[in-house]
């Protein structure tokens, strides 16, 4: 079910909407976040977030199976130099959100961090009449934050925003690695080198008092977040648009303060359903204000230029042994650079067409 899903992005597209895939991974992330909060009273966030990241790593490492070994070795310098990067982003982020959720309220927490996706949608955004949905997201924020009803943890702020920090890089390193690595090859690579850069800070207090339930619970918070949220998240951003997924995100606090009130009893007041208001309206509006339909990072394609009979019989009238086929050419850095591999249809010598015949990514197991 998972090669499928993962491997026929075709029919992932018909089949399931990105936007619904990152309504999901949502609701499941901030689901596993509010369980995460009653697990600090067990052990300290980073304990916890390091073995989140190891069962993650753990389960990915095994689906991944020996096409993942195969990719790495086929991989360049450059790509497994983004994983390191992506591993490291996502380690912070989710360590910097669980310091900040132990000590100041899941809503507020997401609200902050939430100011990266908005960072990263200031960027990408090319008309400015769309600017006022991220006027009308930062004042949603604001409401949700509440920073004039009482005193906050500037511990807590300070963690947020460093989160936030953290959150630009996951963005951006999750579409390149996923579009050249695959979901769950980029996945299970990125989250083993978060489980390594977090356990100076988690494993020690794991390993010298080691306890099971708590052990078994994290597992489960694993698979609520990280693993099933990123998956759907790398699957999702390889088909939207960097600034449609960064807008649509804007619905993240509002989910945040749902699933903080539904888990953990973190009632929300009235100015901050007015803040849910404005966020979701805001998202909404800049998703349907971005009418591009092309990914951020596009997929790499390998194709196959057949050439035409009388392109192969003017070859080998020059010597050349007659063929239908030619080498394989792969392109996508093209296409990242504005520029696009194209092929004359016409009938005399040396034309062809381009066909497509597989993806330079490798499959997903």
């Amino acid at each position: 079910m998972i090669r499928s899903f993962l491997t026929s992005p075709r029919h992932a597209r018909i089949q399931v909407p990105a936007p619904l895939m990152l309504l999901v991974a949502m609701f499941t992330l901030h689901t596993g976040s509010a369980l995460a909060v009653t697990a600090f009273d067990q052990a300290s966030p980073a304990t916890v977030t390091w073995l989140r990241l190891t069962w993650a790593a753990l389960l990915l490492l095994a689906l991944g199976g020996p096409s993942l070994w195969r990719a790495v070795r086929a991989a360049t310098p450059r790509e497994l130099g983004a994983v390191v990067i992506l591993g490291t982003a996502s380690a912070g982020m989710m360590l910097f959100y669980s310091e900040a959720t132990a000590r100041i309220e899941l809503g507020t927490a997401t609200s902050i961090e939430f100011l990266g996706t908005l960072v990263v949608a200031v960027a990408a955004m090319r008309r400015r009449r769309e600017l006022v949905w991220i006027v009308a997201a930062v004042v949603g924020v604001v409401c949700l934050t509440r920073p004039w009803q009482s005193e906050l943890d500037l511990a807590g702020i300070g963690f947020a925003l460093a989160g936030a920090v953290c959150v630009v890089g996951y963005i951006v390193l999750t579409q390149r690695v996923g579009a050249g690595f695959g979901a769950v090859h980029g996945l299970a690579l990125a989250m083993t080198v978060g489980a390594l850069v977090t356990a100076p800070l988690g494993a020690p207090a794991a390993v010298a008092e080691p306890d099971l339930g708590l052990i078994a619970f994290t597992l489960l918070i694993a698979l609520l977040f990280p693993m099933v949220p990123f998956l759907l998240e790398m699957v999702a951003l390889q088909r939207m648009s960097r600034t449609a997924y960064s807008t649509f995100s804007s619905l993240e606090p509002a989910v945040a303060l749902v699933m903080g009130m539904i888990v953990i009893g973190q009632a929300p007041v009235a100015v901050q359903l007015v803040g849910m208001g404005l966020v979701v309206v805001a998202g909404v509006g800049a998703a349907r204000g971005d009418r591009g339909s092309r990914p951020a990072v596009p997929r790499r394609e390998t194709v196959r230029v057949r050439r035409s009979p009388a392109g192969a019989a003017g070859e080998a009238g020059a010597g050349a042994p007659p063929t239908d086929e030619c080498p394989r050419v792969t392109v996508g850095a093209a296409e990242e650079s504005g520029t696009a591999l194209t092929a004359d249809p016409g009938t005399g010598p040396g034309a062809g067409r381009a066909e497509p015949v597989a993806s330079a990514a490798p499959s997903a197991p």
